[in-house]
């Protein structure tokens, strides 16, 4: 069996959004009142070379497309790509993911789009989801707290500024407590998965000694000897030394094919070759709650991270409402009869 080291694979789960060579893209939706979708996507790289097959997210020729450079102050040059379409709903902007041949297509991605009406006010949500990768792992709510959270999931700019503002030594400790739970938690996560694939690949053959439950008892010590044997463990693994000291000489023997299995597949899904990008989302009338972070144009804002949606679905959605006046004024206007009414009526008697 031909596998990579598991501190190689929480590593690479953790590399920053964009490297040096990759297009840097972003995604804005403009949501409009009667659930239309003006995308409108931007995509800077270094070099004039934008691949359709390298796109994070996809667009075509039905899409219009304006190409020019820019130059820096250092005399550096960026080439953007920019590409916008109005989509009549969200199915059609979904219709976009479910064709996508770009170098995200194995990531399930879709909107949604909801609209109530409220007499005074009508209120829209939108959300944009990302499906998650693996079935059996933990939530990492279950390591992180609070503020850790809010760490995690906040765009890389603006934990930058906050690593050099002036509570730069409390942000850069939590920097720290923050990467060390998210190791472990990618560490469990790698166990928990591996341990679901592999009971199922085996079924009932093996009697209770290799059921979820059983061997989701003996977890901590799985992990345990995967960590401690963490820099060798691509050897120890193909000579079946790790399995037989996790289920024991003869079931190691005896279900070898599936346990290569199951590992080969958790490596596939769990730690795919996923570009991030950013997502923006402008909504109409007035801003009622979110998940996003406002940017310097007070643009809602999402990094996009494989990190994100490794044991749940990352969702970023928005909430707002529109008044609606011409309620208002009928109102309005219906009060002003039944008070007109009444006062006739008090004069009459």
């Amino acid at each position: 069996m031909k596998t990579t080291y598991i501190k190689t694979l929480v590593m690479i789960a953790l590399i920053a959004v964009f490297s040096c060579n990759e297009p840097r893209t972003v995604v804005t939706d403009i949501v409009h009142p009667d659930g239309s979708v003006t995308r409108r996507i931007e995509i800077k790289n270094s070099e004039n070379n934008f691949p359709m097959s390298d796109l994070q997210v996809p667009f075509d020729d039905t899409w219009i497309i304006k190409d020019s450079l820019e130059i820096g102050r250092n005399g550096d040059t960026t080439f953007v790509k920019r590409a916008e379409k109005l989509f009549e709903n969200v199915t059609l902007l979904n219709e976009t993911y479910r064709t996508d041949k770009g170098v995200n297509r194995g990531v399930n991605r879709h909107a949604k789009f909801t609209k109530r009406f409220k007499w005074f006010n009508t209120e829209y949500r939108f959300e944009e989801s990302v499906d998650k990768l693996i079935s059996f792992g933990y939530p990492l709510s279950d390591f992180l707290n609070k503020q850790e959270l809010d760490f995690f999931y906040s765009p890389a700019s603006l934990n930058d500024y906050r690593k050099s503002g002036p509570d730069s030594l409390k942000y850069k400790a939590l920097e720290d407590t923050t990467n060390k739970k998210t190791d472990i938690w990618l560490y469990k996560n790698v166990v928990s998965e591996w341990i679901g694939l592999f009971s199922g690949l085996v079924g009932n053959r093996a009697g209770k000694d290799l059921t979820y439950e059983s061997l989701k008892s003996k977890e901590d010590l799985f992990l345990k000897i995967v960590k401690e044997n963490d820099n060798k463990f691509d050897s120890l693994w193909g000579t079946g030394q790790i399995l037989r000291e996790f289920i024991g000489e003869k079931n190691a023997v005896s279900y070898k094919t599936e346990a290569d299995s199951a590992m080969k597949i958790m490596e596939k899904t769990m730690f795919i070759d996923f570009k991030g990008y950013s997502q923006c989302i402008t909504m109409p009338g007035r801003l009622m709650s979110t998940n996003g972070f406002p940017d310097s144009t007070h643009m809602l804002l999402w990094p996009v991270n494989s990190d994100y949606f490794v044991s749940e679905p990352y969702s970023m959605w928005a909430e707002s409402k529109t008044t609606n006046t011409w309620a208002w004024a009928v109102t309005g206007l219906f009060l002003a009869f039944v008070a007109a009414g009444l006062i006739l009526k008090t004069v009459r008697k």
